[in-house]
């Protein structure tokens, strides 16, 4: 590169660019625009939605699940009502729903304790295992064997029937 610079093909812009200050007699329409925005819409509907936070500070509702009321048991239901039926019916589904997530929660704690513990995982999680041994055994002598379509009556029939097994086995 030369060294000499031709000053006037690049010009260094100057040092300090004065503020151009605009005074004319004319005064600029926007700012009365936005400052009749600001009074006509904005200042009511922040005013209005303050109101409305201030107000539900007060009352928090706090929501963490649905409680459903407890039916009578598909054997409690009188000959023919068929709402009873039914509500026995979507309790029996949310009960088996309910149990299904006890199973996968106790599943889940016995999985990150043998992942925690490694090869000390049969003495660490003993209490695990047992517990997972437990609600299976549990879960599978309420619903086991009763496949994709079970339902209450099915339910009520198979517990019927094992109660009366056992009965037998014990005289």
């Amino acid at each position: 590169m030369p060294e000499d610079h031709d000053w006037e093909a690049y010009k260094v812009p100057p040092t300090r660019t004065p503020v151009s200050e605009r005074t004319t007699s004319v005064p600029n329409p926007v700012n009365y625009f936005q400052t009749a925005f600001n009074y006509v819409f904005d200042a009511p509907i922040t005013f209005v939605r303050e109101w409305i936070e201030r107000l539900q500070n007060k009352n928090k509702f706090y929501y963490y699940h649905q409680k459903f009321r407890r039916v009578p048991d598909l054997s409690e239901c009188l000959e023919g009502d068929y709402l009873c039926y039914y509500e026995a019916e979507a309790q029996w589904r949310r009960d088996r729903m309910v149990d299904q997530e006890i199973v996968e929660i106790v599943r889940e704690r016995l999985a990150a304790c043998k992942q925690r513990e490694g090869p000390n995982q049969f003495q660490n999680c003993a209490k695990e295992m047992e517990l997972l041994a437990q609600v299976t055994k549990a879960y599978q002598d309420r619903y086991g064997d009763l496949g994709y379509h079970g339902n209450a009556r099915t339910c009520l029939m198979k517990q019927k029937h094992r109660m009366m097994e056992e009965r037998k086995a014990a005289q």
